[in-house]
């Protein structure tokens, strides 16, 4: 899956020249295998989190238990003779007990009840936290030091183990892609497990490994056997989910009932059925007074990953549907009266296409990049409750934007609501998820498509207090309109919340009339929602400085040096700004904002100077990140400010209420602690064995730099890669799939091919440092817009499409590692040799930690571009990795 990984596989020497064709193919079996398990198992304990709790804790723990490759170097490092003497049976013990480790480390995991909503409050969820890395750290140690051991005794034909290794891991990820249809998470383990028991039955036809064959049995007889017979019988759980997620409250209320399950690359559906559920996303509080009934049993909860409800409307008669009109979807309908063509962006539950539907479209149609959806919509179950809603639209099972780009049809309305679950973040939840349905690129897309006159409405969950999603909202729709519009864009939003609920933004192609203000008014003082914009809408600006200035002392007071807080009641910015009692308010135009919700104020406020100008001052500000969604940053995270992260890291009064932001947080603190522990691993065999080892080696500071690099920027590409292919492929777990086997695979082929560079090394290399760097520069300027452009391709043709595109930089990628490592083995460096492997490991974490980091504050093209940048800088320590130790002088 990276560096990291891959060098675990870089061991072939003297031993492989020893080897008959037979020893030799089994060696590379084992090693490919036993590489792909150890990517199999990343990926399933990612799965598993994402199920059970959230995905970025996953994500924290495989990060910090792959530097278990680190903490091997270090220790072989300094007894490099006694492994290389033992090599064998070392390499046979740490692979025969990397099945049953993998599935007691599970176990143990799941029964800690680890809950990272308590995370600040409990500080026993720390020591938990804690447990569950050392637990994790357990089989990729097996893996670790049964590679380590074999890369060390293959040093001098290095690219040929690289390649089994790469080629393995690569492969792998199609196997779990695979895995994913057969089993459900809770059994997803199979997919390690099977390859690792792979890896032991080849390892014994490697000659001399013959007799761990029995003990190889054994051991998969424990793994299998713990996981899928003794596991159940005494009751233990294999996959504990968290009490906070949406699963689990469905499954707690009265007469609840699972009706429907599925497991895929698209997900775990679940959907649950209970006269208790009530999900009406956004709906207006008058309509308990206004409805004589309201629908009962309306709704089906669905949940993706135990996240959710995503709410599945029931058909509803004639008499029912009256409810549509206080939910915030009814809002272009008020001015589109029975549109003659209208298009919903993300299906999600079909919520927003049954009103329109009700609401008179003559013709509607429905995208859904989630097959698993469709296809559960298609089953008997909700085929039966939603009156096969499916077969009276038609349906484009690809991403919306990618779908309007494409096509020459106009709509009158285009919606986008409510689709993703019950928010854009949530608590615990979502650190760095893109969003690219959301950014000023598709939000273009989205207007011109609009026939003359025609209405966009994007309605998102409105929860946070102080607002966060919502401004990233406002600000990206209105830099969308200004590119089309210009100054125009004043005629054409009209706005709309209510508090701690939904917001609804209405475009118009065009501009809205008077006539259409007036009643999208009167609409919104129906329903008791806010007003937040129109066209001559009239902002307060006495507010401005009170409601910016509360919301920063609400976070970053200090009392104890005398400054304003929340805390203290000196400021308290969700109290009223006045004596009046603090009720929403419609805000008529030319009212003012006394009285109103500090978050209504600052939606005015957000809205008024992106209009009339002033929003960078306002935004420089404004206590939170609200920077626009584009298609290099299309992310609903990264709130806190960087300048602000020292302040929110290191005090858990401010830490607690930015629950919605751990994930985001998690990512800084996973950095910090990659960054301390690679430090202290590669200064181990440095301060332990310097006189002995490393003294007298020529080239060991470019040699850090050098494969320091190579860690970091492979793995960069990779996770880099991973994030822009969502935009095509519509899916985080298919793009990491097909990047994954495409990356590895192809790096492998270069691997293969290495040996035959070096005897011209010395001149190949810079070139092809050269080539890698200006690739995935030029990547990083264009590779996004190749991407949007294949996005409405048949999904056969958009794989391909992607390998094509991962093809050339890998395949140049793959031969760096294996060149340097087979000419230190050949030059007798041995300890330097293993050291390097760390090396590259341990910065393959960092690499993984900063990514996300770097991709939130500066894009997704600053990822590949820092990459090329690796490249580039491992072109002059090359030369270091390489240099030989001066010829004594005779005496």
């Amino acid at each position: 899956m990276n560096e990291r990984v891959d060098a675990a596989a870089t061991i072939v020497g003297p031993a492989d020249v020893e080897l008959e064709a037979g020893g030799r193919l089994a060696l590379y079996l084992a090693v490919g295998l036993g590489a792909g398990a150890v990517i199999a198992l990343q990926i399933d304990i990612m799965r598993v989190f994402a199920v059970g709790n959230w995905t970025h804790f996953g994500s924290l723990v495989v990060s910090l238990a792959m530097l278990g490759f680190g903490l091997t170097s270090a220790v072989m490092a300094i007894a490099t003779n006694w492994f290389s003497r033992h090599w064998l049976a070392i390499a046979s013990v740490a692979l025969g007990l990397m099945g049953p480790l993998a599935v007691g480390a599970n176990l143990y995991i799941q029964r800690l009840g680890f809950n990272p909503i308590y995370l600040v409050s409990d500080p026993t969820q720390k020591w938990k936290l804690a447990e569950i890395f050392l637990a994790s750290l357990t089989p990729f140690l097996g893996g670790a030091v049964f590679l380590g051991c074999v890369f060390l005794k293959s040093n001098k034909t290095f690219g040929r183990v690289y390649f089994a290794d790469l080629a393995g891991s690569g492969l792998s990820g199609l196997v779990f892609l695979g895995a994913m249809y057969v089993f459900p998470p809770v059994d997803l383990i199979a997919a390690p497990l099977t390859l690792w028991a792979a890896s032991c039955l080849s390892w014994c036809f490697v000659p001399g490994a013959r007799r761990a064959f029995a003990p190889f049995v054994l051991a998969a007889v424990v793994a299998f056997g713990g996981h899928f017979v003794v596991a159940p019988e005494l009751g233990l759980s294999r996959l504990a989910v968290n009490d906070y997620k949406g699963a689990s409250y469905a499954r707690r209320l009265p007469e609840a009932k699972k009706v429907y399950e599925s497991w895929s690359p698209f997900g775990y559906l679940e959907a649950y059925t209970t006269s208790y559920l009530h999900f009406a996303p956004g709906l207006s509080d008058n309509a308990g007074f206004n409805l004589p009934e309201m629908p009962a049993n309306a709704y089906l909860g669905l949940y993706v990953d135990s996240d959710g409800p995503i709410g599945v409307m029931r058909h509803l008669d004639d008499k029912e549907t009256a409810y549509f009109r206080f939910l915030p979807m009814y809002y272009p309908y008020v001015v589109k009266k029975a549109p003659e063509k209208a298009f919903i962006v993300q299906f999600g539950g079909g919520i927003s296409t049954e009103v329109a539907l009700r609401e008179g479209a003559k013709d509607v149609t429905v995208a859904e990049g989630n097959r698993a959806i469709l296809e559960a919509f298609r089953g008997k179950v909700f085929r039966d409750f939603t009156g096969d809603i499916l077969s009276k639209v038609h349906v484009i099972d690809y991403e919306g934007r990618h779908f309007l780009a494409q096509t020459k049809e106009k709509f009158d309305v285009i919606d986008l609501s409510l689709a993703d679950s019950t928010g854009l973040s949530n608590p615990g939840g979502f650190a760095v998820v893109e969003k690219f349905a959301y950014t000023e690129e598709a939000m273009e897309t989205y207007m011109r498509a609009l026939a003359d006159g025609g209405v966009l409405a994007v309605t998102i969950w409105n929860k946070e207090e102080p607002p966060k999603s919502v401004l990233k909202l406002y600000t990206t729709m209105a830099a969308a309109s200004r590119a089309i519009d210009g100054d125009k864009m004043a005629d054409s939003f009209f706005v709309a919340s209510s508090y701690l609920s939904t917001a609804t933004v209405l475009y118009k192609r065009g501009g809205f009339t008077a006539g259409e203000i007036a009643a999208l008014r009167k609409h919104t003082h129906d329903m008791s929602f806010d007003e937040i914009y129109s066209p001559g809408f009239f902002y307060d600006g006495s507010q401005t400085d009170r409601t910016l200035s509360g919301y920063v002392a609400q976070f970053f007071s200090n009392p104890a040096n005398g400054e304003p807080s929340a805390a203290n009641g000196d400021v308290d910015p969700t109290a009223p700004n006045d004596d009046a009692a603090a009720e929403p308010s419609s805000g008529p135009p030319g009212g003012d904002d006394q009285g109103v919700l500090p978050s209504t104020v600052m939606g005015r406020l957000a809205w008024h100077t992106l209009v009339n100008g002033g929003w960078p001052d306002i935004a420089q500000r404004y206590v939170f990140n609200t920077r626009k969604l584009t298609n290099d940053a299309p992310y609903f995270a990264a709130y806190v400010k960087t300048k602000d992260l020292p302040k929110v890291l290191f005090d858990p009064d401010r830490l607690e209420p930015l629950q919605d932001e751990w994930g985001y947080l998690l990512i800084w603190a996973t950095l910090g602690v990659a960054c301390a522990a690679a430090t202290l691993l590669l200064a181990i065999p440095v301060i332990w064995g310097w006189r002995s080892i490393f003294a007298k080696t020529p080239g060991k500071a470019l040699s850090v730099v050098y494969f320091a690099c190579l860690g970091a920027g492979y793995i960069m590409v990779e996770v880099g890669l991973i994030a822009h292919f969502v935009m095509a492929l519509g899916n985080p777990t298919v793009s990491a799939s097909i990047l994954i086997t495409g990356m590895l695979v192809f790096s492998g082929l270069g691997a293969l091919i290495s040996e035959r560079i070096l005897p011209i090394k010395r001149v190949f290399m810079p070139i092809l440092f050269l080539a890698i760097g200006a690739i995935l520069i030029g990547y990083a300027f264009r590779l996004n817009d190749a991407l949007d452009a294949i996005g409405s391709l048949p999904y056969v043709e958009r794989l391909a499409l992607c390998f094509v595109f991962i093809a050339p930089p890998a395949f140049l990628m793959g031969f760096p590692m294996p060149t340097a490592m087979t000419t230190l083995g050949r030059l007798g460096k041995e300890h330097l040799f293993i050291w390097a492997w760390g090396v590259n490991g341990c910065f393959s974490v960092i690499g993984a930690a900063a990514a996300p980091v770097l991709a939130t504050n500066f894009g997704l093209g600053s990822v590949i571009e820092i990459a090329g940048c690796a490249y580039l800088l491992a072109l002059p320590a090359f030369f270091g990795v390489i240099s030989e130790a001066a010829p004594r002088r005779a005496a």
